[in-house]
């Protein structure tokens, strides 16, 4: 008992901690024709539950560092991280939270971003259902890095409903295979262009990143913008997206004006925060091991 109640004691206080001693910035969101240019990274990764290094807050930290308007928090097949996210983002003054979940379905592998949802898409379905489902919740269907593997799931009634589609991943700096793939994927139908990060603790959140214009600076907001295919991407020189919405990113020099934004530093505080945090996950996940059992009564032995 001494053990579980440390470690949740670890975990509230790495939690508050984090939120409360974030740093403040003077990042300051873009307008354009009447619209709201929000910085978006869709596919985020976190702890618990997930490959990922980070906590929820910690992921909340990296997206304000990182000068990010709003994130998904998009565990394979859950959505618990990203609830916990989405309630300390309305809590505190945070960056948008979205809760999401990476689908990642059995037939033909495919994977998939639901983001704007409120409880888990069952993944042993197709992936035309699984957009059916999502659809259902009011949230919004994103083909995550979509390489040639996964292209067998996305029949026509699948890529006729898919709200977007990932077009700038991390994949397309280490593979022109794939780099060429997950574009051809994307000029295949009619997506809104999504770039994400697939951020799981490690390098940069934000580093593929989404410009969204949304009507209102709200979850409906940027969910209703991206149905509408209001977004764009850019990537070494390259635009993606519908061309009036290219036309006003270039017009304002938004990526520029994003990119003079930099990245905060690290400060001790975050790094404590992180430090608590994990102590407190390990403690939960192994203290159990380590308890000693209950001893037997003499009656008992006896027998």
């Amino acid at each position: 008992m001494a053990l579980r109640a440390s470690s949740v004691l670890l975990l509230v206080a790495a939690m508050v901690a984090a939120m409360l001693g974030q740093p403040r910035t003077t990042h300051v969101v873009a307008r354009s024709d009447g619209y709201y240019v929000l910085t978006a990274d869709l596919h985020v990764h976190s702890l618990p539950g997930d490959w990922a290094a980070l906590a929820p807050w910690d992921d909340i930290l990296e997206a304000r560092r990182a000068r990010l308007d709003v994130i998904a928090l998009t565990s394979h097949n859950h959505v618990w991280s990203g609830l916990l996210g989405h309630w300390l983002a309305r809590t505190f003054d945070t960056p948008m939270v979205l809760v999401g979940e990476e689908i990642e379905g059995p037939r033909g592998h495919y994977h998939m971003i639901a983001a704007g949802i409120h409880s888990t898409i069952d993944w042993r379905q197709s992936a035309a259902d699984a957009i059916d489902a999502i659809h259902a919740q009011g949230g919004v269907a994103i083909a995550a890095h979509p390489i040639a593997s996964l292209w067998a799931s996305y029949d026509a009634r699948a890529l006729q409903n898919l709200d977007g589609a990932e077009v700038l991943h991390p994949l397309v700096y280490s593979s022109r295979k794939q780099a060429r793939e997950i574009r051809e994927f994307y000029a295949r139908g009619n997506f809104a262009a999504i770039g994400s990060s697939d951020y799981r603790g490690l390098g940069a959140a934000g580093v593929c990143r989404t410009y969204v214009f949304a009507r209102e600076r709200t979850e409906q907001g940027v969910l209703e913008a991206i149905r509408a295919k209001h977004t764009v991407v850019y990537d070494d020189g390259t635009y993606y997206g519908e061309q009036p919405f290219i036309d006003l990113a270039r017009r304002d020099n938004l990526v520029s004006l994003d990119e003079a934004n930099g990245v905060r530093a690290h400060s001790p505080w975050i790094t404590l925060t992180r430090l608590a945090g994990t102590c407190g996950l390990v403690i939960a996940i192994l203290g159990p091991f380590f308890s000693p059992r209950p001893r037997r009564s003499a009656s008992l032995e006896a027998r």
